[in-house]
């Protein structure tokens, strides 16, 4: 992996949000796992199958020894906004961005802070953070684990701190090098602090379905997630949804445009219970 620029305002940005205020109204689409890499220890050439009889009495240690795990560290850090004068005055900004380091075959570390802020003549709109730390066990199976924690904080939901902890499975139902699907099924504790609500600690079920298509060569690459979440013993539903079409300028750099919904049954009184967004800006990922 090449040093950047990006990969320090990445790593800055996820420090930043851990100390300070902030929920992003949909939760961002995580990196998806890396390509394995094929063993090169079974790909022969013709001068090695010919080999083969004379050495293989020398040859059967080395051939049988397990390769070397490759740790492997990715980001990805996307920026995007609006900002419109007139009538209307509107700033919106929103930065998000995804990290997995893979330790092992069986273990892999992730998370995908992220931050909104918007004005609208002149008034806090949006200050809404997200922060999450997961690991992954088994990620490279069909069948993996998964545990996570997260923190959130909201103007638009007017809630000063929410705290989730979840674990559970998931399952890829198509794993291939251009398209790629996976659900997860987690049982989540969320402890919610709003500023005028009661507080609230319930335990939700956490359905999520994420999906990642390449198309042109890899040049476009199409995503989609979607969380329902309801809670147990209880009405109280939270879902969001996104789908986003990222098109590759360079190697390291694309240009990315989403679109994203979010629903909560319970809000604070004087807010909607829907948001819609639309975004588009740039997108810069590498390993």
């Amino acid at each position: 992996m090449k040093s950047s620029p990006f990969f320090f305002l990445s790593f800055l940005f996820f420090l930043v949000q851990t100390a300070s205020f902030a929920q992003i109204v949909e939760q961002p689409d995580p990196l998806r796992p890396s390509t394995i890499t094929p063993d090169s220890t079974k790909a022969k050439t013709p001068a090695d199958s010919s080999k083969k009889a004379v050495d293989s009495s020398s040859t059967t240690k080395k051939d049988t020894t397990t390769p070397t795990q490759t740790h492997i560290f990715r980001y990805r850090f996307t920026a995007d906004g609006t900002i419109t004068s007139g009538n209307v005055n509107r700033t919106l900004l929103q930065l998000t961005s995804a990290v997995d380091y893979e330790l092992s075959h069986y273990f892999k570390l992730s998370s995908s802070p992220s931050f909104v802020y918007g004005k609208q003549n002149g008034i806090l709109a949006e200050r809404e953070w997200f922060g999450d730390f997961r690991t992954t066990y088994r990620y490279e199976k069909r069948l993996y684990y998964l545990a996570f924690g997260s923190y959130e904080r909201s103007n638009l939901r007017q809630i000063n701190n929410r705290w989730t902890a979840a674990g559970g499975i998931g399952y890829k139902l198509l794993n291939h090098k251009r398209a790629y699907i996976s659900i997860t099924d987690v049982i989540m504790n969320e402890n919610t602090d709003f500023i005028e609500l009661e507080d609230i600690y319930i335990v939700r079920n956490s359905l999520r379905v994420f999906g990642e298509y390449s198309l042109a060569n890899d040049r476009v690459t199409v995503t989609h997630t979607a969380f329902y979440q309801p809670a147990l013993g209880q009405y109280n539903i939270r879902w969001n949804a996104s789908l986003s079409v990222q098109i590759k300028l360079t190697s390291a750099t694309s240009l990315r445009t989403t679109l994203a919904n979010a629903y909560e049954s319970l809000v604070v009184p004087g807010r909607q219970n829907n948001d819609l967004r639309f975004t588009v800006g740039l997108v810069y990922e590498r390993k």
